[in-house]
């Protein structure tokens, strides 16, 4: 298997077939795992074409199985990198981490398609510990 990157928080290859292995490792593993699995399943569930699919996910091991969405992009205008991550919230996710590294370009369509959601947010989702409304105050 072919090493894409290998850093503290990730250990990511590609499979022979296409699939992209990725473990989590270092700093809150455990949460970024979780949250990369949940947004991911939250996105295929409202019909995003331009992320990745998870194919497996195991949380004993920290290791997510997706669906490649081409390769790495090297430079994109700033303008189509704003328009690009904007994109995602109309599926109700926001990125938090949106930079060129987390692009790819899948040629079979010529999509330019997003990855890396384990800093991403649900944007309706409530934080913990918040109120279901303000009568307190």
């Amino acid at each position: 298997m072919p090493e894409v990157k290998d850093s503290d928080r990730a250990l990511v290859h590609i499979t022979y077939d296409g699939s992209v292995h990725k473990t989590f490792r270092g700093s809150m593993a455990s949460e970024r795992f979780a949250t990369e699995v949940r947004v991911l399943r939250h996105l295929e569930s409202k019909g995003c074409n331009f992320v990745p699919r998870i194919i497996e996910a195991d949380p004993d091991t920290l290791t997510l199985v997706t669906t490649s969405c081409g390769s790495r992009v090297e430079r994109i205008s700033p303008d189509r990198l704003i328009k690009l991550f904007a994109q995602l919230e109309i599926y109700g996710v926001r990125h938090d981490d949106p930079f060129t590294r987390n692009v790819t370009y899948r040629i079979s369509d010529g999509r330019f398609c997003l990855i890396d959601f384990e800093l991403a947010t649900l944007i309706d989702e409530k934080p913990e510990n918040s109120s279901e409304n303000n009568d307190e105050l």
